[in-house]
């Protein structure tokens, strides 16, 4: 399976990791190179790995499935749909670490990173990110195009929306609702339900405008 990682930035260099990993514990896999829009990057090597183009690029380029190594949720949704439209099929990247129950579900082209805890129950949707060292507890959800970063605790229950941001350190008390587009702050600690769009930071997290 050739797999090309779209976007060779810091994010883009964690999810080509990942990879690298599951390929040495005995995935089959090749890991073709790098496309980014940055001009400088052309030519170059990233992790040992060639940065063969601009995303447009993609047609012409050798693959079997792509995932996309961009951390901005809004820019990673919106080239979601547009190689869905153009019948791309995604990878899925779990680092060998990670600590998933048997019924946890993830979908294609979400990220997992190293020390990731997942308990049962747990749904990880198309295009989502649970960061290094992050938890979502049992019957957590994560929607689309999500991204909970390094050191996030998410206890039961909890659903995080389409395209929310939750920041590093942060953590959820069960059952809330973190709606779509929403960003949590670093380290805060939602003990509420947080509306769509909403942008919430501090102990207890609070609305901050």
């Amino acid at each position: 399976m050739k797999i090309i990682v779209m976007g060779a930035s810091g994010h883009g260099q964690v999810v080509a990791d990942v990879l690298f990993q599951m390929w040495t514990k005995g995935r089959e896999m090749e890991i073709v190179g790098f496309l980014d829009d940055e001009a400088a990057l052309a030519g170059t090597r990233v992790l040992g790995l060639p940065v063969l183009g601009k995303l447009a690029d993609l047609p012409a380029m050798p693959h079997d499935c792509v995932i996309l190594g961009i951390g901005d949720n809004a820019v990673r949704a919106r080239l979601f749909n547009e190689l869905t439209s153009a019948g791309k099929r995604f990878a899925t990247a779990i680092h060998p670490s990670a600590v998933l129950a048997p019924d946890v579900v993830i979908s294609p082209g979400a990220v997992l990173c190293a020390g990731v805890v997942i308990n049962t129950g747990g749904l990880v949707r198309e295009n989502a990110i649970l960061n290094t060292c992050a938890s979502l507890d049992h019957h957590g959800e994560l929607a689309q195009h999500s991204h909970v970063a390094p050191g996030v605790h998410l206890a039961g229950n909890v659903r995080v929306g389409e395209g929310a941001l939750i920041g590093i350190g942060a953590c959820a008390v069960p059952g809330v609702t973190i709606g779509a587009w929403s960003v949590v702050g670093a380290g805060a600690a939602v003990t509420q339900d947080v509306p769509e769009r909403a942008t919430v930071g501090g102990v207890p997290a609070r609305n901050l405008g």
